[in-house]
């Protein structure tokens, strides 16, 4: 048998190129360590417990958007104790998933007493292989940051505002006509409107994205907040947090960045998120609270804001309608005492406000050093409806102790409405109630005194209905507006409603509040106080037919001292001084003459602007006063003194407003006398090219001259004759 030639099949196999197959079915070993993460802070276990702790980190990981098999985990084990040793490596699969599970894990919570901390695995291999060399780092140049309340500080004392008109969102300062200017302006700031916090710190501009917060001389970005679609947003009365809600709930796409500023997985479906402002991270998020049977897909009108503050920030609650109040515990955002406040059939609450006294007593036990003898605790109250047998009740409750200070029982109610005064003293209750026939309605104010024993309550029974309700600021008295007008509540087109306004005040002799008078057949349906007090203003809102402005003195007594009209007016509001109103007509409720107008308090118009797609006027508000209570009287004592100062500044603005007066009046005049001039040249010429005879006297040009005397009293005495 012939042997075959096998040197001629590796020659021809030498001759062939297999590059393009090697290539393609080349199969790479994966020697990348990315895809890994080390988690530390695992409870140590023995092996029977293994299953059950691999399988819940599994789902922990999950919830954060982060899914990893329990197959994928690996659990070290100390061969000595037969025990884990504290961490675990995941294989997340490729190195972006590793990234995410890291930055979205890493400080989590796992149980009472543990937490996650990951790290990936290549960060510790750096670390273990790093140069231990110190090198000294590259010091950085120092940038100051803006003041942001640097604003406060301006040497002419001004207030500001804002004002958003079509695209353009324009700051103004405002103080007398020489001294008021635009800040700082800008197209495109907002897409839906604009808000400042509390204390006038920032300046909030929501868009498509979410909230942007703004602040300092030039109005540099302080703050984001990714809400998508977000509609309504709330500060904390002390600014350090924010809420936001959107009609649509949270969805989290699958590329979305994870982190402590963003959504994650177990935030979709809810609608308000809490944030805390300056670490921009998110806190919390909930569901919009619905009535049993409502449906969620239905817009509707929601009452904002949906989470209500203590006013230290201390704590935040929302109320479950007909089930209970939860109140969550800051900046934790956890349930307080792990439970809320069953409250069979509740409707509304409202925290009670912080007085001057309260924070000067605080004031005063932080500088001492001393903790006071019994510490204030922050109070809410609440009203629940008439459920089976038991009638209505408003409830006053101290918090976090949740010890029931008074209940007050109501009945035949229809509905309730809370009012706190501004300084905490007095709680007023507008109950609106039914006559057996359920007919008609009835109302009367239901009034806790809150710094007496027991709390008393006085009633005032009204036979009209109540439309608005207001305090005066730190004072003892307050306003309303009551109607017994067939219309009201369904007004035809064309038809003014007629309204009385009636104003009462405490009368300490007798412990009740009495009438001190009623302005009867008004058209004024909005009560408006100056943040000083004393001065109010009652305005017709909103009618197409009405628009007065009528203002109102308390003096001795009560004094009408004018009245003034700005037709289609949408907002009244008062600058923080009090000196200065605000009057606004928005193209969102009308596109009649839409502008603003400002009025000193005396009632006399500044500035009025009619502006086409005007929108919304704000003016920044003020925090409250560094100054003690002994340096405010100390300034009260030397006012005289210290007006000097502001009496010169006034002459002096008098005498340029004067000087810019009589300079305008003489062009005037000027141009007046060049034009008489110019009209005789042109009819001379005219008469000329007819073949008139032309007057010898008409070639004399005259010039008309008006003197204006000007009397300035030097001096002024008086003599006493014998």
């Amino acid at each position: 048998m012939a042997v075959p030639n096998t040197g001629s099949y590796d020659g021809i196999e030498a001759e062939l190129d297999f590059s393009d197959i090697e290539a393609k079915y080349r199969v790479d070993l994966d020697d990348n360590l990315d895809n890994l993460i080390v988690v530390d802070g695992v409870p140590v276990i023995d092996r029977s417990k293994l299953e059950r702790l691999v399988t819940k980190i599994s789902k922990e990981f999950t919830k954060k958007g982060t899914p990893v098999k329990p197959e994928n985990i690996f659990v070290p084990w100390d061969d000595a104790t037969g025990k884990s040793k504290g961490f675990i490596f995941m294989d997340l699969g490729d190195a972006d998933a590793a990234t995410h599970a890291a930055n979205a894990m890493n400080g989590h919570p796992f149980d009472a007493r543990h937490t996650f901390y990951v790290n990936k695995f290549t960060d510790i291999e750096q670390f273990a292989s790093m140069d231990e060399t110190y090198v000294e780092p590259k010091v950085e140049e120092y940038r100051p940051k803006e003041h942001l309340k640097a604003w406060l500080a301006d040497p002419l004392s001004r207030d500001q505002y804002v004002t958003y008109r079509g695209d353009d969102v324009e700051i103004h300062w405002h103080g007398k006509p020489s001294q008021c200017e635009v800040a700082y302006s800008k197209k495109n700031w907002t897409e839906l409107y604009v808000s400042w916090s509390p204390m006038g710190t920032y300046f909030a501009t929501l868009f498509r994205q979410g909230v942007r917060l703004w602040g300092g001389p030039s109005w540099e970005p302080q703050h984001r907040f990714a809400h998508p679609l977000v509609k309504l947003i709330d500060f904390s009365p002390c600014e350090q947090y924010l809420v936001t809600w959107s009609h649509d709930p949270i969805t989290v796409p699958p590329n979305l960045p994870q982190g402590p500023e963003f959504f994650s997985p177990e935030d979709e479906g809810n609608n308000i998120a809490v944030w805390d402002i300056k670490s921009g991270h998110l806190l919390r998020t909930f569901p919009t609270s619905l009535l049993e049977g409502e449906d969620s897909t239905v817009k509707k009108q929601m009452q904002w804001p949906a989470l209500k503050w203590s006013l230290d920030d201390k704590f935040v609650a929302r109320v479950t309608p007909a089930q209970q109040i939860s109140v969550y515990e800051l900046p934790s955002m956890g349930l307080h005492d792990k439970k809320s406040i069953k409250i069979e059939g509740v409707v509304d609450f409202e925290w009670c406000p912080h007085g001057d006294k309260d924070r000067g007593e605080a004031e005063k036990a932080a500088k001492s050093g001393k903790t006071p003898k019994k510490t204030k605790e922050n109070m809410l109250a609440y009203w629940t409806p008439e459920v089976a047998n038991q009638p209505a009740r408003v409830t006053l409750l101290e918090f976090p102790s949740r010890r029931i200070l008074r209940q007050k029982n109501l009945f035949n109610v229809t509905e309730c409405k809370l009012y706190w005064q501004n300084q905490g003293d007095f709680l007023c209750v507008k109950v609106d109630r039914h006559t057996k026939t359920k007919k008609s309605i009835l109302c009367s104010l239901e009034i806790f005194r809150i710094r007496e024993k027991d709390f008393p309550v006085e009633v005032v029974e009204l036979k009209d209905t109540v439309t608005d309700f207001s305090w005066e600021p730190k004072g003892e008295r307050f306003a309303i507006v009551s109607s017994n007008d067939p219309n009201l509540g369904n007004p035809a087109p064309g038809i003014t409603v007629k309204t009385d306004i009636s104003f009462y005040q405490l009368d300490r002799g007798k412990n009740d509040f009495r009438l001190l008078r009623t302005l009867a057949s008004r058209t004024s349906n909005t009560i408006r106080w100056s943040p000083r007090g004393r001065h109010v203003v009652l305005a017709t809102v909103g009618s197409s037919t009405k628009s007065e402005l009528e203002r109102t003195e308390w003096g001795s007594g009560i004094q009408q001292v004018g009245s003034a009209d700005h037709y289609g007016v949408t907002d009244v509001e008062w600058d923080p001084s009090g000196r200065y109103l605000a009057t606004s007509a928005s193209a969102w409720r009308h596109t009649l003459e839409n502008g603003y107008a400002i009025w000193d308090f005396r009632g006399q118009t500044i500035e009025k602007y009619l502006l086409d797609r005007f929108k919304q006027f704000i003016w920044r508000p003020r925090p409250p006063t560094l100054l003690t209570k002994e340096q405010q009287r100390q300034i009260r004592r030397n006012l005289k003194e210290y007006s000097r100062t502001f009496d010169e500044d006034d002459a002096a603005e008098e005498s340029n407003v004067s000087a810019e007066l009589i300079a305008h009046r003489k062009r005037l005049v000027d141009e007046w006398n060049a034009w008489r001039v110019r009209c005789k040249r042109d009819l001379v010429d005219e008469k000329r090219s007819r073949g008139q005879r032309v007057d010898n006297d008409t070639h004399t040009e005259e010039k008309e001259e008006i003197e204006e005397w000007v009397d300035e009293v030097i001096e002024q005495i008086e003599e006493v004759a014998d």
